[in-house]
Order: structure tokens, then C-alpha cells, then sequence
């Protein structure tokens, strides 16, 4: 914890840095202006970019509204979508989440939705035992050390917690299978952290269901078998497509941060020189 907050203080040093080392021309200023009247709000970083890529910068805010302007999701959606991937396990972006926490709350979004998000990305960790479990089982049986853990009938406690998770998310994945038959304890315990956020109870299932799939779409993530699942979960509750693609649009945003990190870091340097 002492490392992240030493990161972030270092970031935000450097960026009131840049903004001290930035002199915009008037149609500039005008541009920063006419953005702040839009949105609320200008981030430090985008002062390297008019300066040096007015263009591109132009450009990505048009591509970067859209969704907002066009699709179907309400703002506390997106804002809750925005805290998942920034909150991510593969990402942990601490200075987009002070941001977008900020801007949920002022969307309507209560602490308790906000830390039931936190519960979901955290279970996302999770993702690293159902993508691995299945190659450890197949290499396994390469080397003929497998036995029969995949054949043979459910013991009583397997049945019980098979049943729970099935009654819990309504589906039943090769993986849980195979987990199940190795470590039957850590499958019940993990069962009720995959649903703890289900019974913390502040978000509706269509809010739980949107996060989930922004999280296992976000582009540090991008696991598909979790991302197809959850699509069908999402379909099953009667989210719409439309509502899935922009869900798809948001989660690419996280791109931009690579200029949020990159070009106040630019800045320094050139000044340096």
C-alpha cells in the first residue's frame, strides 16, 4: 500500500509539473475551455497532448464520447463500469479510479455499489484458476500421472457443493467440474466469495452482470471463455446487445492510458533538456 501511494504522490508531483511547464495558445485555452463546459472536468495530461498532438487529441475525444452521447447505458452504468476496470486485478490504475469514483458518486452511485464492484474485481483473480486448472489436468494425463478423478462417481460433499454452485449461477463449467474433483473445500470456499457480492446486495443482477463483463473484457484481461459466459448470463437477464457493445466500447478506453502515464513523463523530459 505504502509503494501505491508513493507511485501515485510521484504522479501527481509530475503532473502539476507539467502544467506548470504548459503555455497554450488562445484557440488552445479556448479548446480547454469548451471541454471543461462539456464534461466538468480536464485532465492534466491532455495539456501535452494540444500542445504537441491537437489533431489526434481532437479526434480521440469525438471517439471517446460517443458512447456516451449514442448508446444505451445510463452515466451511473458507465461510471460503474469505469471504477471495475480501473479497480481491476490487471490494471489497478489508481488515478483513473479517484477520478471515476468521484463522478459515480455524483452519478448516483452509493459507497456500498462502489465497494460491490471492488468484491467482483477481486474475484476476478479467480480467472487464474479456471484457465489453469484445465492444462494442469491435461498435462497430466499426457504424462499418465491423471488416475481417475475425472471418472469416477461425486462423492457426497462434491454433489452437495456442485449442486450449490449450480443453484447459485445456473451453469456448470468444465472447469468447476475439475476443480471440484481435486479440492472439494477450496471449491465450497470459493464458491461463496464468487457470490459474496450477490449477497453485499447493493447492485441489481443487470449491474452485477455488466460489471463482470467489462471485467473480463477490459484489454489488460480479455479472457474469453469468462467474457462468453457472462454474455449469455447477461443475454439470459435480458441485456440487450446494444447495451453489451457499449459495454465493449467503454472497456477500450482504458487505452488511453498509456498517454495519462506516458505524455506528462514526455513533458518532464523535454524540460529537462
Amino acid at each position: 500500500m505504502g509503494h501505491s501511494k508513493a507511485r501515485l504522490k510521484a504522479q501527481e508531483a509530475l503532473t502539476e509539473t507539467v502544467e506548470g511547464l504548459m503555455e497554450l495558445t488562445k484557440e488552445q485555452e479556448q479548446f480547454k475551455a469548451e471541454y471543461i463546459r462539456n464534461r466538468g472536468y480536464w485532465v492534466p495530461f491532455n495539456d501535452g497532448l494540444l500542445k504537441y498532438a491537437p489533431d489526434y487529441l481532437t479526434h480521440y475525444l469525438a471517439y471517446a464520447s460517443l458512447p456516451s452521447e449514442t448508446g444505451p447505458l445510463s452515466a451511473k452504468d458507465r461510471e460503474l463500469i469505469y471504477v471495475a476496470v480501473d479497480t481491476s486485478t490487471t490494471h489497478m490504475f489508481g488515478q483513473g479510479l479517484g477520478i471515476h469514483v468521484r463522478a459515480a458518486l455524483k452519478a448516483g452511485c452509493s459507497p456500498q455499489e462502489l465497494i460491490e464492484v471492488m468484491e467482483i474485481s477481486t474475484a476476478q483473480g479467480l480467472d487464474s484458476v479456471s484457465s489453469g486448472i484445465g492444462i494442469v489436468v491435461e498435462e497430466l494425463v499426457s504424462a499418465g500421472k491423471h488416475g481417475d478423478a475425472d471418472a469416477r462417481e461425486l462423492t457426497s460433499e462434491e454433489a452437495a457443493a456442485k449442486a450449490d454452485y449450480v443453484d447459485r449461477f445456473g451453469d456448470w463449467p468444465q472447469w468447476c467440474d475439475q476443480l471440484l474433483r481435486r479440492d472439494c473445500f477450496y471449491f465450497s470456499a470459493m464458491t461463496k466469495v464468487l457470490d459474496g457480492p450477490s449477497l453485499t446486495g447493493a447492485l441489481d443482477d443487470r449491474s452485477r452482470c455488466l460489471v463482470q463483463f467489462a471485467l473480463a473484457a477490459s484489454p489488460t484481461h480479455l479472457e474469453k471463455d469468462t467474457m462468453r459466459a457472462h454474455t449469455k448470463r447477461a443475454i439470459a437477464i435480458g441485456i440487450s446487445g446494444e447495451e453489451l457493445v457499449e459495454v465493449l466500447q467503454l472497456v477500450a478506453h482504458l487505452g488511453i492510458h498509456a498517454c495519462v502515464i506516458g505524455v506528462p513523463e514526455i513533458m518532464s523530459a523535454v524540460e529537462e533538456q
